[in-house]
């Protein structure tokens, strides 16, 4: 199979970037408290909102493929940083310590399988792995609602 290539675009005024990324266009900023004028989140909280993304298609996938049967998964991320480190301090790390993924998933499935359903999940998925492989602690739990 071919690789596939990525590629987005960004203009920059201040704090604030407009990115389009094929026919979508989307803000990251700062807040007015940092300087930003908050018209999107901030890049770190793009990057967690990136992972709920690619964790929700990558299980919708996986659950496809096993027949796991569900009707909806509600992610909740939480990344622990020094913010020391992107302000110059050069013994502390600039990305998160520490991501935490909490998933609820619908389901009526057996708790085997969601575990299967999670374990693949994080396997495959782009943005997790991008993550482990920086060396972020990550804590996942993923429960049946």
């Amino acid at each position: 199979m071919a690789k596939i290539q990525l590629q987005v675009t960004g203009i920059s005024k201040g704090l604030t970037s407009t990115i389009t990324a094929g026919t979508h266009t989307f803000h990251i900023d700062e807040p007015e408290s940092q300087g930003g004028k908050n018209k999107g989140a901030n890049p770190l909280q793009t990057l967690l909102g990136a992972l709920i993304g690619c964790e929700n298609i990558i299980a919708n996938m996986v659950a496809k493929e096993l027949n796991f049967v569900h009707e909806g998964i509600s992610f909740s991320v939480k990344g622990e940083l020094d913010p020391r480190g992107f302000k110059g301090e050069p013994n502390v790390r600039t990305y998160f310590d520490k991501v935490e993924i909490s998933a609820e998933v619908k389901t009526d499935e057996p708790e085997d399988r969601l575990k299967k359903l999670q374990e693949l999940t994080d396997s495959r998925c782009p943005v997790f792995n991008t993550l482990k492989s920086a060396g972020v602690e990550l804590v996942t739990s993923w429960k049946k609602v």
